[in-house]
């Protein structure tokens, strides 16, 4: 996802996927299933606190912890990367143009229904 690093995406896809808000060391602990490896605690806490401060998560504080939960779906943000992108294209109707020459016919259809596939 355009604007995030590595871990940083990585840690919003286990957001995503979960569709509770989650505290640091249940990102910690599904990071580790997903990836196979055991990030620190401290990197984890660092990395969704950056996500907050960049608006990419929401949190709330629960006794001593925060939960963190993301502050938009997969979709609406896949959707903000893509405007950014347009926007930096210089040149927005040829890139909307080569990009509809790949449009699937399922995508055409839901556009045409204007309705999203919320699964992104």
């Amino acid at each position: 996802m355009q604007g995030l690093g590595g871990l940083e995406a990585e840690v919003m896809n286990v957001l995503w996927s979960i569709e509770r808000p989650l505290s640091v060391h249940d990102v910690v602990e599904a990071v580790t299933e997903t990836s196979g490896r055991l990030p620190a605690y401290t990197t984890i806490l660092t990395v969704v606190t950056h996500l907050h401060r960049k608006g990419w998560v929401q949190r709330e504080k629960r006794s001593r912890a925060f939960y963190y939960a993301p502050s938009s779906s997969r979709a609406e943000a896949t959707a903000h990367a893509l405007r950014a992108l347009l926007d930096d294209s210089g040149n927005t109707d040829a890139v909307l143009l080569h990009f509809a020459k790949t449009v699937t016919d399922p995508e055409f259809d839901a556009l045409r229904r204007g309705r999203a596939d919320e699964s992104l």
